[in-house]
């Protein structure tokens, strides 16, 4: 009996770290006039690069709903009205190839009033407003660049629904 429970699909999940479940997490877009709001991240697995404001979920969160949270925490600024843009299978490795992080990070676009000030706070080392030529040039999750060469190429500004981006 030891062995049928040994290679049932639940116990190889729990103990095959390729198979892990994903731990959720969330992180939430501004864009004002054509630049972003980033953090510099102080922690793993995105630990000295720039980032979307975002952590992860607390125990009974919705994804939307840690989003905001961490918008607040790390940057000050109470966000409001998230839309989900993206989702994306996170997972980084050791260089030996274990993996050592496994995260499906839900991305939001928000709203915030216009004369909100920004300022670094939680694990958030650094904070700023960048532009896509700016965010290229810096250390950043291939997943933030992404987000921003989309909504730049659709023309999106702060407050505007992204009605056609995946068509």
């Amino acid at each position: 009996m030891a062995l049928a429970i040994a290679s049932s699909p639940v116990m190889r999940m729990r103990t095959d770290p390729m198979m892990s479940l994903p731990r959720p997490a969330s992180s939430a877009i501004l864009e004002r006039d054509g630049h972003f709001l980033l953090v510099l991240r102080s922690n793993p697995p995105s630990a000295d690069m720039y980032a979307f404001p975002g952590g992860r979920a607390e125990e009974g969160e919705t994804p939307d709903e840690a989003a905001l949270r961490e918008f607040k925490e790390e940057t000050g600024i109470k966000a409001r009205n998230p839309r989900l843009f993206e989702t994306y299978d996170l997972r980084s490795h050791a260089a030996d190839g274990t993996l050592t992080s496994h995260f499906l990070l839900s991305v939001f676009l928000v709203d915030a009033d216009k004369d909100a000030i920004a300022e670094a706070a939680d694990d958030a080392a650094a904070i700023g407003w960048y532009s896509l030529e700016e965010i290229r040039a810096l250390p950043v999750p291939a997943s933030v660049l992404e987000c921003v060469e989309r909504i730049a190429a659709a023309g999106t500004q702060s407050g505007r629904q992204i009605n056609d981006m995946e068509q």
